[in-house]
């Protein structure tokens, strides 16, 4: 039994060394390119200019489209909603996830006239 418990603790010693093995540090290293500042510059701004190369789409160009709404219809709606001060409000900026009723519109419209 005594045997036994010391080939394990053997065991175990040999698996945790082989374990513990860590990975040397070499400094820095030297740079070892053989293009210029320039050439590589330059390959960084056409490398920029080329895009996403993996995405979508990337390779097809510029993509035409024809719009069928009237200018002046999207310029009216967009004149109406910037005007609009419960458009930007957001249900999930508030608490529990409800506006608050001083926020809502009223369904009723009473305006006040000032008497002359």
């Amino acid at each position: 039994m005594n045997a036994s418990k010391i080939i394990a603790a053997a065991a175990f010693s040999l698996v945790a060394a082989a374990g513990a093995q860590a990975e040397t540090y070499d400094g820095v290293h030297t740079l070892t390119s053989a293009a210029s500042r320039s050439e590589v510059a330059a390959e960084g701004v056409a490398a920029a200019r080329a895009g996403n190369q993996y995405a979508d789409g990337a390779s097809a160009g510029a993509q035409t489209f024809t719009s069928t709404a009237d200018r002046a219809t999207i310029r009216a709606e967009a004149v109406a909603k910037a005007h609009d001060p419960f458009e930007s409000l957001d249900r999930r900026a508030f608490y529990r996830d409800e506006v608050p009723a001083a926020y809502k519109k009223s369904k009723v419209s009473f305006t006040r006239q000032a008497g002359l």
